[in-house]
């Protein structure tokens, strides 16, 4: 290696020391870097390295020496720019590469640590037997691949990861390599497309039963197609309609619910809504949200807390699509004990730390009797709806069990309301109670539909459908992190083929028996935070089996 020139070595030391420039050196004093300096700025001299010179120029005090007095604030800031900089470029050149060494190596210099020469070291049978360190090594490679790609942990239960990993150790396939970009993306992906199709085609076979995907098997076969209640969907639907006679678009039941909890749990009073009436009626179940969200909030931020009722964990709820309030509420009725228990225990007093005020806030509102009422009471009347979301937001037909629940939802909303404010019943007769139909609207059409063959094939046909777009959510989801603002470039073609194979992947393997076996039991619906599906319905699954997208998507990463 050539020494550098004088030239050279000036411009790496003026590069890591710029404030240097600000000031002239006079003459050596005392040797070891240090020299009586002038500054270029003020005309003032002092002595020592270049320590002192930044405390003078960038104003630090207790250092030892005087600041500059005619450093102006906008001078000062361009001079602590330029040290920042220099700073940066300081630590840049301070961080270098190691690589990891193998599990093999690690292993050497273990026992090269504890004197032993790995050249003379004697394996065990039982290690040779099983292989012990490939195996050790294999395992911290696959690590790496998880880590360094930030893939989801989750993705460990994943059927088709174990199969792979399976199948090469049963095989013997020597020299084998995985496949590579271009392998995956393009001949693999169509392969894949082609075996997906075969795998359908039973399920192809059935849409002239149900009703399916309407320029794909006719409209004559579609019966309705079911949306959301944004306008863009409305819209749509509108446009179908018009180009389809025979279709009818449904506004999805869960959508319509949930807009409906919503408006209770959360009201808002704006102009552009008009709805100072249901805001003046409903404020205060929003207030009483805010206070369960703000108890919670304090007891889960607080270890201290936590660890004196490890039950109090229930309280910690995902944040799920639809109707996490109403499940926010049913949580703390169903723990109102332990938590009563905290704020009246000698633990709670002893503890001094966090915010006294809030502190007291939590235990006057947790042993408020008033306020439990009105919880007890909220739930009364959003429990019936909640039900009938989660019986409705489900991939099974229940649209001819709408109207019953409706009418039984909106009598137990009525009931709830005229007890609590003690209104008298309407329609409480035992005729009227005992006048409703006892027989399964399905079953009673094919039992006496026979003489309108016609009209049983519509009755048949309707009370076959489902009543939600939870379904059509996974690809939504599934799209939007295959194809994004940010990668744009992937052809539509592509793009439908990783969507087509991901969903469908995902869709059959819940119909085997390694779906419901322990290390591969739900793998697609939940990483590492993922509790209890109790309070989830199937819109809400979809939403939780795509809860690293940012980490799926580097299953997809392409750029062509």
């Amino acid at each position: 290696m050539s020494a550098s020139s004088p030239s050279q070595a000036k411009e790496q030391d003026d590069d890591i020391k710029p404030l240097r420039t600000y000031v002239t050196k006079i003459k050596s004093v005392g040797g070891g870097g240090n020299y009586e300096i002038k500054c270029n700025i003020c005309d003032f001299t002092f002595n020592r390295s270049y320590t002192r010179v930044r405390a003078h120029l960038l104003k630090m005090t207790g250092k030892g020496v005087r600041v500059c007095q005619k450093v102006t604030i906008t001078k000062l800031i361009d001079l602590k720019k330029i040290d920042n900089e220099a700073t940066l470029r300081v630590e840049k050149s301070k961080t270098k590469y190691v690589s990891l060494p193998p599990v093999s190596t690690q292993h050497h210099m273990d026992t090269n640590t504890l004197g032993v020469d790995p050249k003379k070291r004697k394996t065990s049978t039982v290690e040779n037997a099983f292989n012990l360190q490939s195996r050790e090594t294999l395992d911290h490679e696959i690590t790496r691949m998880f880590y360094s790609s930030r893939l989801p942990f989750h993705l460990a239960r994943n059927p088709h990861y174990r199969k792979a990993f399976a199948y090469a150790a049963n095989n013997q396939i020597s020299g084998y390599q995985p496949p590579g970009y271009d392998k995956l993306r393009a001949t693999l992906l169509q392969n894949e497309r082609r075996h997906m199709e075969n795998l359908l085609q039973p399920i192809k076979n059935a849409w002239i039963q149900k009703g399916e995907v309407i320029m794909e098997v006719g409209h004559s076969n579609v019966v309705q197609i079911v949306t959301d209640n944004a306008t863009i969907c409305k819209a749509a639907g509108l446009m179908i309609e018009a180009e389809f006679p025979s279709i009818y678009r449904t506004p999805c039941v869960v959508h319509t619910l949930y807009l409906s909890l919503k408006n209770i749990c959360a009201a808002k009073n704006t102009e552009k809504k008009k709805n100072n009436v249901v805001y003046e009626e409903c404020s205060w179940i929003t207030q009483i949200a805010d206070d369960a969200m703000f108890v919670k909030n304090f007891v889960m931020s607080h270890s201290m807390r936590l660890s004196i009722f490890n039950s109090l964990k229930l309280l910690s709820i995902a944040p799920t699509i639809f109707a996490s309030t109403i499940v926010m509420l049913k949580r703390f009725k169903q723990l109102k004990k332990g938590i009563q228990k905290i704020v009246i225990s000698d633990q709670w007093s002893s503890y001094k730390e966090g915010d006294v005020a809030k502190a007291k806030f939590v235990k006057d509102t947790l042993l408020d009797d008033k306020w439990w009422d009105k919880v007890y009471y909220i739930l009364s009347f959003t429990c019936p709806i909640y039900d009938v979301l989660r019986r409705t937001d489900t991939k099974v037909s229940s649209l001819h069990l709408v109207y019953e629940m409706w009418d039984s939802l909106i009598e137990k909303v009525k009931n709830a309301i005229y007890q609590y404010e003690r209104k008298e019943e309407s329609f409480d007769d035992l005729d009227s109670l005992n006048d409703r139909g006892q027989m399964d609207p399905k079953a009673w059409w094919l039992a006496h539909g026979v003489n309108a063959p016609i009209l049983q094939k519509v009755a048949l046909k309707l009370l076959a459908q489902p009543c939600s777009s939870s379904c059509c959510e996974r690809n939504w989801s599934t799209y939007s992190f295959i194809h994004s603002l940010k990668r744009n470039k992937m052809t539509s073609h592509r793009a439908e083929d990783l969507v087509f194979v991901h969903s469908n992947l995902r869709l059959l393997s819940r119909n085997t028996p390694e779906y419901h076996q322990e290390e591969t039991k739900m793998w697609d619906v939940a990483g590492d935070d993922f509790g209890s599906l109790n309070d989830c319905g199937i819109l809400e699954i979809a939403s939780l089996s795509l809860d690293e997208p940012k980490s799926e998507g580097v299953f997809f990463n392409d750029d062509g």
